[in-house]
C-alpha cells in the first residue's frame, strides 16, 4: 500500500506523488539558453524528488547526459579545499553508475582521479573538462544541498565552475543548476584574506537566472489527497481538503504529515471520512510531537537575523523598511514567512513559533484550568484575566529579561499563560503579521469564542484604534466575548496608573479593556 511519505525523496512506486511539479519547459529553456542558474525553496518542499524526476526525464529524451549530485559529503570540510573536492568526486562517480552507466569513460576517470593519494583542488574542473570532451552529448548537472557547503570550500568550487564557464558545451557542462535552501542572488562569501581587507566576494555572477519550487495549490492538495481515496477507497469531505490547504499553506512536508496522521495513525478504519475535525487533531499531534521537520525550524529561530524579524512580527508593529533586505529574503527562503507578505507562512507555523518561544516559560507557570471552570464548564476569562494580570505584575520584569524576544516579550509571556490554561480543554489560535498594529488570538473553549486582542502603548489613539479592532474580530469570527490588553511596560508610570480594568461598549460589542 502507497503512503505519504515524510522522510527523504518521494518514491513514487511507494509514496503518493505529484508529478511535474517545477516548469519542465522552462527548465529546458534555460538548458538550451546554455544558463547556469538556481533552483531553490525551503526545505523538505521537493526539490530533490523534482529535479531527479527531471533529471530522468532528460536521460530518457537523449538529448543531453544529465547527472544529480548532492554535495552534503563535503558540508563538513569548510576549509579543508582538497578533502571536500575528494567528496564531491565521489558523488559525482557514485552518481553516473546510477543515472549513467553507460558512461564507462567518465567512471574509470573519476576513480583514476580519487585513487590518487591526494585529490588536485582543481580535481572537479579536471573531470569535468574530461567528461564534456569525450561526451557525446553535452552535459547538464545539477547539484543540491549547495547552501550548506561553506569558506574556502564553497569558493574553490564556484571558481572552478566559473573558470570553465566560457568554454561550454564543448568542454564544459552546457549548464549547471546550484539547488538549496537559499537564493544566492546576493549571496557573498569572505576568505581569510579578504575579511583582513573588508572586501566582499561575489563567487556566481555567472548565473542566469533564479527559481522557486512552488508550495501546492489547493487543487494540488485534493489531488494527491485523492490518491490515497483511489488506493483504499477511504475519503475525504471537501471541507477537509480546504482546511489541510489553509492550515498548511501548501507546505509539502506539512500536507503530507498532516494527511499521514490522518490517514495512517488517528483513522486507520477505511470505512471512516477524514473531516475536517480529524483534520484538526491531526494538526495538534503534529504540533505537539514536534516532528524534525519542525525542530529543524524552530532551530533557526534564534538566529539573530532571525530573531529581529520574528520578534518584530509576533510584536506585530514594526513596519518593513526597519530591516535590512537581504535579512527579509534570508528568512523568506527558509519558509518562515509569505513569498509575498510579511506574516508568518501557514497558520501551523503561526501555532508551533509561539510555544516552541514559550515551552520553558509555560511549564515552569503555575495554573491549572480547573482554576477558572465554572459550573457548567464554561471557561470565567474575566477571572482569568484577572489572574494573568497579577502575574504580570509581579513577575514581568523576570520574565521578560530571559526573552530573547525582546519587543515580543509581553506577548509572548501572555501566550504562554494562556496556553498553560486552555491546554486543559481548549484551543487557541494565533495571528500576527508585521505592521497589523495588534495580535489577534481567538480562545475556543466549548461553546465559547473568546477574542483577545494584544496591542502595545503608543499613543492616545492605541486605545480606540484597539477597540475597534477588537469589536471588528468579534464580528468576523463570531465570538461571544471580547478583550483587549494594552500593554504600557515600556514607559515609567507607576504599577497602580498603568494596570486597570474597565468595560467599554463598541459597535454594539461590549469589549473588556485591561491596561498593563
Amino acid at each position: 500500500m502507497k503512503f505519504f511519505n515524510t522522510v527523504g525523496v518521494i518514491d513514487p512506486e511507494r509514496h503518493y506523488f505529484l508529478p511535474r511539479r517545477l516548469d519542465w519547459e522552462q527548465l529546458t529553456e534555460f538548458i538550451e539558453r546554455q544558463y547556469y542558474f538556481i533552483l531553490h525553496a525551503p526545505r523538505q518542499s521537493g526539490k530533490t524528488t523534482s529535479i531527479i524526476e527531471f533529471v530522468k526525464h532528460l536521460n530518457e529524451a537523449g538529448k543531453y547526459s544529465a547527472l544529480y549530485l548532492s554535495t552534503e559529503p563535503a558540508h563538513y570540510s569548510v576549509n579543508n579545499v582538497k578533502l571536500a573536492i575528494k567528496a564531491i568526486l565521489g558523488q559525482i562517480k557514485e552518481q553516473i553508475l546510477i543515472f549513467l552507466p553507460d558512461e564507462k569513460e567518465a567512471i574509470e576517470y573519476a576513480a583514476k582521479l580519487l585513487s590518487n593519494s591526494e585529490v588536485d583542488e582543481g580535481g572537479v574542473y579536471d573531470f569535468i573538462c574530461f567528461w564534456s570532451k569525450q561526451s557525446s552529448k553535452p552535459l547538464v548537472i545539477f547539484l543540491d544541498e549547495f547552501d550548506g557547503l561553506m569558506g574556502d570550500s564553497l569558493i574553490a568550487l564556484l571558481k572552478q565552475f566559473r573558470t570553465g564557464y566560457t568554454n561550454r558545451p564543448a568542454h564544459f557542462p552546457q549548464t549547471i543548476c546550484l539547488i538549496g535552501v537559499r537564493d544566492l542572488r546576493d549571496y557573498k562569501v569572505r576568505t581569510k584574506q579578504q575579511e583582513e581587507l573588508g572586501v566582499l566576494y561575489s563567487p556566481f555572477n555567472i548565473k542566469a537566472e533564479s527559481i522557486v519550487l512552488p508550495n501546492f495549490s489547493c487543487d494540488d492538495v485534493k489531488t494527491l489527497y485523492l490518491q490515497h481515496t483511489q488506493e483504499t477507497g477511504q475519503q475525504f469531505t471537501d471541507e477537509a481538503i480546504e482546511y489541510a490547504f489553509y492550515l498548511t499553506q501548501g507546505q509539502p512536508w506539512l500536507v503530507n504529515a498532516l494527511a499521514y496522521q490522518a490517514c495512517f495513525r488517528d483513522v486507520k478504519d477505511r470505512s471512516q471520512t477524514i473531516t475536517k475535525e480529524v483534520i484538526d487533531r491531526a494538526k495538534e499531534a503534529l504540533i505537539a510531537r514536534r516532528d524534525t521537520h519542525i525542530d529543524a525550524l524552530i532551530d533557526r529561530l534564534q538566529e539573530p537575523r532571525v530573531r529581529n524579524i520574528m520578534d518584530e512580527i509576533i510584536n506585530s508593529t514594526a513596519q518593513l523598511q526597519v530591516f535590512n533586505d537581504d535579512d527579509v529574503q534570508y528568512v523568506r527562503d527558509l519558509g518562515l514567512i509569505g513569498q509575498k507578505n510579511y506574516a508568518i507562512a501557514n497558520p501551523i507555523y503561526q501555532e508551533i513559533i509561539p510555544r516552541a518561544l514559550t515551552i520553558t516559560t509555560q511549564q515552569s507557570i503555575e495554573q491549572e484550568s480547573l482554576w477558572y471552570i465554572n459550573h457548567d464548564g464554561s471557561l470565567d476569562m474575566i477571572k482569568l484575566m484577572q489572574a494573568f494580570t497579577d502575574f504580570f505584575r509581579k513577575n514581568s520584569e523576570m520574565w521578560l529579561e530571559r526573552f530573547h524576544y525582546k519587543e515580543a516579550g509581553p506577548h509572548l509571556l501572555m501566550m504562554a499563560f494562556l496556553q498553560r490554561v486552555i491546554n486543559g480543554g481548549g484551543k487557541i489560535h494565533r495571528e500576527y503579521a508585521l505592521g497589523r498594529g495588534r495580535s489577534d488570538l481567538l480562545v475556543e473553549w466549548g461553546k465559547q469564542r473568546i477574542v483577545i486582542e494584544l496591542k502595545v502603548f503608543y499613543n492616545k489613539q492605541t486605545l480606540p484604534e484597539g477597540l475597534m479592532q477588537t469589536a471588528q474580530y468579534m464580528k468576523t469570527s463570531g465570538a461571544t466575548e471580547g478583550h483587549l490588553v494594552i500593554f504600557d511596560h515600556k514607559s515609567k508610570k507607576s504599577w497602580d496608573e498603568k494596570i486597570y480594568h474597565k468595560v467599554e461598549s463598541v459597535d454594539a460589542k461590549t469589549v473588556h479593556v485591561w491596561g498593563m
